[in-house]
């Protein structure tokens, strides 16, 4: 269901091409907001999000999202 809503990714805000080789890291991946190995409920459609491969795996299990660091040059 998610997939066919188009969504962007909720980890970097871009399009997701839905038209990419699942093993591509741009491709399409369901990610849970709350981890399964932290209590996500696997079948919560509220803790399911669209996300690229990707930043999906960059994630990792973590709860949070890491913020974009600022650069240090002005």
């Amino acid at each position: 269901m998610q997939k066919r809503l188009g969504l962007p990714c909720w980890l970097c805000g871009h399009d997701i091409d839905p038209t990419l080789d699942p093993r591509d890291p741009w491709s399409w991946t369901l990610d849970h907001a709350v981890p399964l190995s932290r209590g996500g409920r696997l079948l919560d459609p509220t803790n399911a999000r669209s996300a690229h491969r990707r930043c999906n795996s960059a994630r990792g299990n973590r709860l949070t999202i890491p913020q974009p660091r600022a650069s240090r040059r002005w």
